[in-house]
């Protein structure tokens, strides 16, 4: 669980807007207090009066956790600091001889039923000690509840690669902002739930977490072709083609075509189907001025007919999403291929297809803005960890989304939705979150174990709840 709409900052970042807070008179003990106060806040409804343990690491990471310590203690906690070093220089140092409780060395600590973890938090980058990592592992399993302060001890706070953080941490309270760490990678499996304490930092950034999009109701006025009409265009897998034309449909297009060279099979009377005869023809026919967004690639297929229907609708001037067999086929040529359009286009990756298009190195995050600002498109890089970056710099982050996605035609439902924002004049990122959000809310709707056409029928109501 990530809080929406939340900012998200590295931690070369986060460091920035604390100098600047400092720069604007606020005190680095004080901010220390506000961070474990704000934590010990949360710990005490988390205790419920039981014995806690606080670990706590010589930088500021323990200081904070010093903080926390004093204030349970005085909330009439039984409270013990299991320390792994003592705090070198400071405020961690300040803090740490503000505390007047029992403290013990970590390796010499007991098991008790609250764990709040204060060893190393925001900036770490290399692995744990093999020692720390085993009896931090230790104490979490011999805990009831653990609670991290920022980020779990052993988590690369730019990626959200392990570094030592065990499994079972109960809870984070991330300080000021989410870090990368939070929503990516083994963060999503080591963080637990995730909550956010305002410590008072102004934050400046364009990455959040995505949140529930606030959309329009039709006006009065209303049409058909006011609320936009998105072409799906068919190929050899026309089932592919059908659900996402469907999912247009539900996502609140006002008129959705169907366009292929035999475009059959078991569709709604309200699909209009359309025969084209060749690349040309539909050419022709994706150039026409009603048609206000294309969709391409559910079930395109990867033969010459498939590469003559590409580059006919990469020649058209109109917004377009690209999905599944057409981004297969423009390959690691997808940045040059992109780049050279002047409409917008929105891509939707999973994992094995953006690395064939994309490579590089760095966190999903890093590597999603880089292909984003090449191709000029805005991407929507798949996953558990799905990342949204337009080539402005903006991103957008879900996690969270039910696991049952991972069946076969749901990829082909979210091209469907993001069809129909982009067509109703949604733009960017917004049209990309609107979409993923809507498409994750419709797996939560229909349950586990649910097929992708299910998730058609859920949509009118997770677009309900954006009303």
């Amino acid at each position: 669980m990530i809080p929406p709409g939340a900012p998200i900052l590295t931690a070369d970042a986060m460091r920035a807007a604390e100098e600047a807070a400092f720069a604007r008179g606020i005190s680095q003990d004080e901010l220390m207090e506000r961070a474990g106060a704000a934590v010990a806040r949360e710990a005490v409804r988390f205790a419920m009066g039981r014995p806690v343990l606080v670990l706590a690491g010589p930088g500021n990471n323990g200081g904070d956790a010093y903080v926390v310590a004093r204030h349970l203690r005085q909330a009439g906690l039984d409270v013990l600091v299991a320390a792994s070093g003592a705090p070198r220089h400071g405020a961690a140092e300040r803090m740490h001889a503000r505390w007047e409780g029992p403290t013990t060395s970590l390796y010499g600590a007991p098991v008790r039923s609250v764990l709040i973890d204060g060893l190393f938090g925001t900036g770490v980058t290399r692995p744990l000690e093999r020692s720390i990592a085993a009896v931090f592992a230790e104490l979490v399993r011999g805990a009831d509840f653990t609670l991290a302060i920022d980020l779990p001890s052993g988590m690369d706070t730019d990626s959200g690669a392990e570094l030592g953080a065990p499994r079972g941490i109960d809870a984070t309270i991330a300080l000021g902002a989410l870090k990368p760490a939070h929503v990516l990678d083994d963060g999503l499996s080591r963080c637990g739930h995730v909550l956010l304490a305002d410590i008072g930092i102004p934050v400046e950034t364009g990455w959040y977490s995505v949140c529930r999009p606030a959309l329009e109701m039709p006006g009065p006025q209303s049409h058909k072709y006011s609320r936009g009409l998105v072409a799906i265009v068919e190929g050899a897998m026309p089932g592919a083609g059908r659900l996402a034309a469907r999912a247009a449909m539900a996502g609140g297009a006002g008129y959705v075509m169907l366009v292929g060279q035999t475009p059959v099979g078991p569709a709604p009377d309200a699909l209009v189907c359309r025969a084209i005869d060749d690349a040309d023809d539909l050419a022709d026919f994706l150039a026409g001025d009603r048609i206000d967004a294309v969709v391409l690639g559910p079930g395109l297929g990867r033969d010459r007919r498939a590469e003559s229907f590409l580059r006919a609708s990469l020649a058209v001037d109109k917004p377009m999403v690209l999905d599944g067999d057409a981004l297969s086929l423009l390959g690691t040529g997808a940045a040059a291929s992109l780049a050279a359009r002047e409409a917008p286009v929105w891509i939707t990756p999973h994992a094995g297809e953006f690395d064939r298009m994309f490579g590089g190195a760095g966190s999903k995050i890093d590597r999603t803005l880089e292909a984003a600002a090449a191709s000029g498109a805005t991407v929507v890089h798949k996953g558990g960890d799905t990342v949204i970056a337009g080539p402005d710099g903006s991103v957008r982050v879900l996690t969270g989304a039910s696991p049952w996605l991972s069946t076969a035609g749901t990829g082909d439902v979210l091209a469907g939705i993001l069809g129909a924002q982009v067509g109703q004049g949604s733009s960017g990122v917004d049209a990309a979150a609107a979409a993923v959000w809507l498409h994750g809310r419709a797996a939560q709707l229909a349950g586990p174990a649910f097929f992708a056409d299910q998730l058609v029928a859920e949509l009118p109501e997770a677009i309900g709840e954006c009303l």
